[in-house]
């Protein structure tokens, strides 16, 4: 494949996800602290949607782009930059993969909140806190691998 559309792809691949990630995680986050069913009920049930449509294509997408870019750039699957970079990618889909089934049960909380007209169970708020953590290990994660990715050192 052409080294500039690879690139092309890869670059706009990391911009959906880190974008997507990112836009994501603001307006769950601000919806929860508000407290307002029906606001934090739209904004996990596009969140979840989003990680459909944008996230789960743009993860796979930017991993082969990005072991492509290594292959026709010559460089070796064993750089030190290289490993580093795939094992933080890994380590933020480790924390990714929890984070979809946690946003899908707290869209079933909150509609079963509003359906029954109750408050949120106590389930949420645990959930909210284990994706907050799980989003704040995979953040820093990501933003090593973008300095990779660019820099390339050692």
């Amino acid at each position: 494949m052409d080294y500039d559309l690879l690139k092309w792809i890869h670059i706009l691949s990391s911009t959906i996800l880190f974008g997507t990630g990112i836009g994501s995680a603001f307006y769950m986050f601000m919806a929860n602290r508000s407290r307002d069913l029906p606001a934090m009920y739209f904004a996990v049930r596009h969140v979840v949607i989003a990680d459909w449509l944008f996230t789960t294509p743009s993860v796979i997408v930017q991993l082969l782009s990005g072991i492509g870019l290594i292959i026709v750039t010559g460089y070796s699957l064993s750089d030190t930059w290289v490993l580093w970079g795939v094992g933080l990618y890994l380590g933020a889909g480790i924390c990714w993969l929890p984070v979809v089934w946690i946003q899908i049960r707290m869209r079933e909380l909150i509609k079963t909140a509003i359906d029954s007209h109750t408050d949120v169970a106590t389930e949420y708020w645990m959930l909210d806190r284990w994706w907050i953590l799980l989003g704040s290990l995979a953040f820093p994660m990501i933003l090593v691998v973008f300095y990779l990715m660019v820099f390339k050192p050692g």
